[in-house]
């Protein structure tokens, strides 16, 4: 590999890698497998270690993926909050072995954990009192969510006496056991929502929500692993976690003390299997120098301490054959592949479904019908055909031909360039693409109309509601006939769609649809463009001046209001009642018109706060520093954007500096 390929590889693995940590730690969406992610980032470590000089601080090998959101306070860890390295492989635990053994003058003695699948939180005592509750973040800073985790049952409030510090920070995990898991996601396929992929996401989903009310609804656990803080009372690992025991907490089990690396490999072994009997998700095992003096001894590297690492449990598989091939239409118009199975017990369940993912998938592993495949559970509700048995095949088993034209309507297949999936054009008259249209236009984080995928598609079925606008055209006389609607139920529906036209004008934009519009970038439209008639006669370049705004998202704007159906639609739904524009908020003054600031720090007030006082002076803010980033306002505790700021000659502000200008 030559400097420049290594180069474009760099740059293309750390985009992707990027893509997924988001995905992963803020959308609690991944969309690849742990194993498919550790493969990229273990290609981007190799490839740096053969070109140092390509190693940059925002490599995302040298960091934490964040699970921040712009909702919650945003807190300074006071000990980094590191990631663990982790490997699939025995040979490699050895090695692991081998090199604390080399750099410790003591024998070492490990202490093994289970690795919970779930979302990392540190926790705070001052006074025996829970005082702060935060996230991982980005390793440096995190949410703040103390409210959503008094909720959780098995976190003490209050400490009983006891000899613990006086201030000290626990560190854990916090999980969804299966039994909550599939009565929540029970709960959402009675109400038309999307399901949770596994108990990590919903776990990670919950801990983020707004309301600490629902929070407390969900069943949520904590296993605690790690105590930070000045003066602790005991020298080891294991004699941390028995005093936590005695403290209250509810520390992690099981944790066994090993001599050697057989040792290890035996509790591997054994917790392998073992870890199916249990009523939570764990995905490994953690290793762990036991002497607290022996971690200092060996020390951290940038995004991991060298004193532990993880191994993953491989993802459980099955054989069985592939009987047919079906073809689901998604609301976007994305076409998905799903195996059709001789059922076949994997992981607990009875699986007959699994997702093919693409054209491309299929391909790449040559699979025919009647193959034998080997099916893979991650986590996931769908089971990933991962391979097949070409030992077992018939010698006149022909290859595998992908559609052409869509399975629902008759329209032949497009593959946009640099898109994986093939994708129907006919939004206007592909049923399965109205009838998601309409489901997401109702949803709760759009609309929020209260109507779930059963009504949806009762309505659409009887020829009631066609399209999003028809829902505003309804009336409680077009529900008397329905066998299963009383009054109330009808009541409630024609009430929640007349609530619904008071809906603010980002989630109206969100709700549309428009494909590559997501929440985040609905409300960056909207904050950048009053209306939806501003938005609609936005050229590419004024699109493209919108931070965040990329050339696919604004071709897919300006494709979506060339479309003279999608204008009479918004005409209609304007006519019902629906916010076709954002409240008013003229700039009190011109005088931060061409800046674009990015917030950092501990400030005075809530960040949303200063972003609104700089929009509202003619401002823009922005969430990263860019070449577009004129300013940065830096409160306490500013951490890297400040020095990113500096080394790129960004003029740095205070608040007080800030208000200064504004006058």
């Amino acid at each position: 590999m030559t400097l420049k390929e290594a180069t474009e590889r760099v740059v293309q693995l750390s985009t992707a890698i990027e893509a997924h940590n988001r995905h992963y730690y803020v959308e609690n969406k991944p969309v690849i497998s742990d194993f498919e992610y550790d493969l990229l980032m273990q290609e981007l470590a190799g490839i740096e270690r053969l070109f140092p000089q390509l190693v940059v601080a925002t490599s995302p090998t040298q960091r934490v993926g964040s699970d921040s959101l712009r909702e919650f306070a945003q807190v300074a860890h006071k000990y980094a909050m590191l990631s663990l390295n982790n490997t699939y492989s025995i040979d490699e635990i050895r090695e692991f072995d081998s090199r604390v053994r080399k750099a410790l003058s003591d024998e070492p003695e490990y202490v093994c954990e289970l690795k919970f699948d779930g979302t990392a939180i540190g926790l705070t005592y001052v006074n025996g009192q829970l005082h702060q509750a935060v996230t991982r973040g980005d390793g440096e800073r995190g949410d703040e969510v103390t409210a959503n985790v008094r909720t959780i049952g098995s976190i003490p409030q209050q400490l009983p006496p006891g000899d613990w510090p006086a201030a000290f920070e626990i560190r854990g995990e916090i999980f969804m056991p299966f039994p909550a898991f599939e009565r929540l996601n029970s709960a959402r396929a009675a109400a038309g929502e999307p399901l949770f992929a596994n108990p990590r996401n919903a776990a990670a989903g919950s801990l983020k929500l707004l309301d600490s009310r629902t929070v407390a609804g969900r069943g949520l656990e904590c296993f605690l692993y790690y105590i930070l803080g000045d003066s602790l009372p005991f020298d080891t690992h294991f004699d941390s976690l028995q005093k936590a025991a005695g403290w209250g907490f509810r520390v992690s089990e099981p944790a066994v003390r090993c001599r050697t690396v057989d040792d290890i490999v035996a509790f591997i072994d054994h917790w392998a299997e073992a870890r199916k009997t249990l009523p939570y998700a764990t995905d490994g095992a953690v290793i762990k120098v036991n002497a607290f003096a022996q971690q200092r001894q060996l020390g951290m590297t940038a995004k991991s301490p060298r004193w532990a690492t993880a191994f993953k449990f491989k993802a459980e598989q099955a054989t069985t054959e592939l009987l047919s091939v079906d073809f689901q239409v998604g609301r976007t118009g994305a076409i998905t592949p799903v195996a059709n199975l001789m059922p076949v017990l994997l992981a607990g369940t009875t699986v007959k479904r699994a997702s093919l993912h693409n054209a491309d998938q299929i391909a790449l592993l040559d699979i025919r019908l009647h193959d034998t495949v080997v099916v893979e559970k991650g986590g996931e509700i769908i089971p990933k055909v991962v391979g097949i048995d070409r030992s077992r095949r018939d010698a006149d088993s022909p290859p595998f031909r992908y559609i052409s034209h869509c399975p629902e309507c008759g329209t032949p297949l497009v593959r946009d360039e640099g898109e994986a999936k093939h994708y129907c054009p006919n939004d206007a008259h592909c049923p399965p693409q109205i009838l998601g249209k309409i489901l997401h236009f109702a949803g709760r984080r759009a609309m929020n109309i209260n109507a779930g995928e059963a009504t949806i598609e009762l309505l659409y079925r009887k020829g009631l509601v066609r399209d999003v606008a028809d829902l505003y055209r309804l009336r409680k006389d077009d529900l008397r006939h329905f066998s299963h609607w009383g009054e109330k139920s009808a009541e409630n529906l024609i009430n929640s769609i007349a609530a619904s036209r008071q809906t603010p004008f980002p989630k109206v934009l969100y709700a549309l649809g428009i494909r590559f519009v997501g929440e985040t970038v609905a409300k960056r439209l909207a904050d950048a463009l009053p209306s939806i008639d501003a938005l609609a006669q936005a050229g590419r370049d004024a699109l493209l001046a919108i931070d965040e705004i990329g050339e696919r998202i604004a071709q897919s704007i300006i494709h979506y209001f060339a479309d003279a159906g999608n204008r009479a639609l918004i005409d209609r739904l304007r006519a019902a009642g629906v916010r076709m524009e954002g409240d008013a908020r003229a700039p009190r003054s011109g005088a931060l018109a061409g800046m674009t600031f990015v917030i950092t720090g501990t400030l005075s007030r809530p960040r949303d706060d200063f972003k609104a006082l700089i929009e509202q002076h003619g401002g823009r803010v922005a969430s990263d520093i860019s070449t577009k980033t004129t300013h940065l306002l830096a409160g306490q505790n500013a951490g890297s954007k400040l020095a990113r700021a500096q080394k790129a000659g960004v003029a740095v502000v205070s608040e007080a500096e800030l208000i200064t200008r504004m006058k």
